[in-house]
Order: C-alpha cells, then structure tokens, then sequence
C-alpha cells in the first residue's frame, strides 16, 4: 500500500515508519531534513524534504495514489499554536481533492469525544493536560473539531493516554473504555493500532482510546 507519513522522525512516527517498510508499503515521508532519518531506511523510502506547514510541500508528498496518510506529528513547548490542527487542514484538503485516501491520526487522551465514559480519572487528565500541557491539548481539541468538519474523508485515530518508550506486544485495548491518569501505551503499540487502521474500517470518523 502507498502511505505518507508526517512525523516520521519523532517517537511515534519512527515505529510507524519502520513498522511500515517492515510490512511490505510504499512509504513517502514529509521531513525537513533527510538527515534526522534513520540511514538504513533512506533507501526502501520516498523522501519529500519541506514543511508540513507549507500546503504546497503537503500536496508535494501526497500523489493522487496516495491509499493512506499517517499523522504522527507530536507536539512540544516549541511547536507553534494550531501546528497539528494546521497540518491536518493541509493534508485533509489534499485527500479531498487528489485521493481517496484515508487519513490516521494520533489525538491525545485529554481530548474528550461523544462516545466517551468520563470518570474522575479522565476528569483529572483533562485538567492536568490544560494547566500543564496546554499548548498540546488546544492543539489536539482543535485537531478533533477539525476533523469532524470532513466527513467526505475517510479519518480514523487513536487517542493515547501516557506513550512511553517500550517494546512492541501487539496486545492492548482499543475503544471507548474508562481511562485514567494511570493509563498508558508504548509508542511502538500506538503505531501498530495506526497501521491496522490501513483496511480496517472498525473506526471511521471515531477516535478511540488506546491502552494497556
């Protein structure tokens, strides 16, 4: 399958790509530079070098065969205001009008949706993530409402609680079920979920929650 991945020299985005190229897909990443990528894998890959921000870049990365996009972009105290939110407007736009792709993404767990159950412990990551983490969680709220706005785009995503590194068990729990401050997930399970969103239709248009 053809994927384009945005974030594939962070922690989560690294699993996916190497997750990918694994599995046998044809992966084109979106970096600014080459050099961040591991040097084994530079050669089984595609490379656009550009910024996500620039919707010029975006549509560069994104062919009309295009079968998938993973957005595994993280955000930190240096990232600008609205960066997922911004890109994904960019990449969204571009699989409207050049592919019928689908479009994955990682959320976080402070965001809340419809379908959630929402207990004290999910109260208190909410309120931890918009004192502490605020830049990260309006970013994410503003990724979500987004999104909701293209239903014509088959989205999928998966929202994590804590992401720490570990190894990759293939065995976690997907869904709308209860979470807390306590729940958490390796960023190599994160990207398995991610991949197995490729021909799974289970979540379309839902961001399910993923833990152990």
């Amino acid at each position: 399958m053809k994927i384009t991945l945005f974030g594939a020299t962070g922690a989560l985005g690294s699993q996916c790509l190497r997750q990918a190229v694994d599995a046998g897909h044809e992966v084109t990443v979106l970096v600014r530079s080459a050099a961040k990528l591991p040097a084994e894998l530079k050669e089984r890959i595609s490379i656009v070098e550009g910024d996500a921000l620039c919707a010029d870049d975006v549509w560069r990365a994104i062919g009309a065969d295009t079968a998938a996009v993973l957005f595994a972009i993280g955000v930190d105290k240096q990232s600008q205001p609205k960066l997922c939110a911004e890109v994904s407007r960019h990449i969204l736009d571009a699989l409207r009008g050049e592919s019928a792709g689908r479009f994955i993404w990682c959320g976080g767990g402070s965001t809340f949706v419809e379908e959630d159950q929402i207990t004290l412990g999910a109260r208190f990551v909410r309120k931890f993530a918009e004192v502490f983490m605020s830049l990260r969680h309006n970013d994410k709220e503003h990724q979500y409402q987004l999104l909701k706005q293209y239903t014509d785009v088959k989205w999928f995503g998966v929202r994590p609680l804590q992401m720490r590194e570990g190894e990759l068990r293939g065995q976690y729990r997907i869904g709308f079920e209860r979470f807390n401050g306590f729940s958490k997930i390796s960023f190599a399970d994160c990207a398995h979920a991610m991949l197995g969103m490729l021909d799974d239709d289970t979540w379309l248009h839902k961001a399910p929650i993923i833990q152990y």
